[in-house]
Formats: C-alpha cells, sequence, structure tokens
C-alpha cells in the first residue's frame, strides 16, 4: 500500500484538530471535475465526523488536462496569505464552471481581499513554489490522479463517491487508533 511520504505538518492546510483520531488527506486539482464532486462528499464527511477528522487539503493541479488549475491553487495559496484558505477552497470548488483570471481577483474581492494585490500577486506567480512543493510531495507519495487521498498516512484505493465508503473507511481507521 502506498505510504504519504510527507508527514503532515504546520505548512499545511488543515482543517480540525491536530489530535483527532484519523487525517484525511486529500491531494487535489480545484479544475478537476472529479474533485468537484468529491468537494460536497468531504463536506457531509467533516460534518460527520466532528472532531474526530483532521482534514488536509494539498494542491496537485493537472496542467495538462487543466488549463487553470495551476492558477486557482496559487489564488487559494494568495488567499491563504490573508488567512481566507479554506474559503477560497469553498468558492474554487462551487464555481469551478467559470475559472480566469478575472474570477479569481472577483471571489478574492468577495472574500475582502483587496483585488490589486491579489491580482499583482497571481500574475507574479508568487504562489507558484508554494504550489509545485504539494505537487511534489505527492508525486513522491505515488499521487498520480486526483483526488487522491490518504488516510493515516496510507493511500486510500477505495470509492469514495458512493455509498459511504470512505466515511466508513474513515470510521474504521479512527476506531483503531483509539484502541
Amino acid at each position: 500500500m502506498p505510504q504519504l511520504t510527507q508527514p503532515v505538518h504546520e505548512r499545511d492546510h488543515i482543517a480540525g484538530p491536530n489530535d483527532a483520531p484519523v487525517t484525511l488527506v486529500e491531494y487535489g486539482d480545484f479544475e478537476c471535475p472529479h474533485c468537484g464532486e468529491a468537494y460536497p462528499i468531504l463536506k457531509s464527511i467533516q460534518a460527520h465526523l466532528g472532531d474526530q477528522l483532521r482534514f488536509v487539503y494539498r494542491h496537485f493541479p493537472l496542467t495538462q488536462s487543466h488549463p487553470h488549475a495551476q492558477m486557482a491553487a496559487e489564488a487559494a495559496e494568495a488567499a491563504s496569505e490573508q488567512g481566507k484558505f479554506w474559503e477560497m477552497h469553498s468558492l474554487l470548488f462551487e464555481n469551478q464552471d467559470r475559472f480566469s483570471l478575472d474570477t479569481f481577483v472577483e471571489l478574492a474581492a468577495r472574500l475582502g481581499i483587496d483585488p490589486d494585490w491579489f491580482q499583482q500577486a497571481l500574475e507574479d506567480g508568487r504562489f507558484a513554489g508554494r504550489v509545485i512543493a504539494d505537487f511534489n510531495t505527492g508525486v513522491r507519495s505515488g499521487v498520480n490522479g486526483t483526488p487522491t487521498f490518504f488516510i493515516n498516512g496510507e493511500r486510500y484505493d477505495g470509492i469514495w463517491n458512493e455509498d459511504d465508503t470512505l466515511l466508513q473507511a474513515l470510521e474504521t481507521a479512527a476506531e483503531r487508533s483509539i484502541r
């Protein structure tokens, strides 16, 4: 079973308590339709598991297939610098069908981020290195598509989009780690 080579650390985007019994890491692409399908499922799982889950999002833009994926990831990083990563994360998945620089700037303004600063940051590629670093950790962990999930450091290759299979795997992992 492939393992997560880069442990979760303070640089990651983390939702949930650090001492949660189960950690779910997603390598995702904001322009990927499958990641867009996973987004509401993951929100539901987070709500269901509450403090039992630590959710980590890492960038894995598939730029060959998704021409706006890199910039979308950089937009999330620019928002993160302003303390708004998770808000931008949601807005990006909710607006997947209209990606462009103008859309990213509009979303930033909606979050109260200075649109001029934001646009300049994207045009300068100020956050490209951060996105590439995430991508490289994914490659080292055997990620080759999105979304790819790791549960407590082990790659999850099961079904995630039907019958609560991912939720069941997370609940089982939480039970194992509590024992």
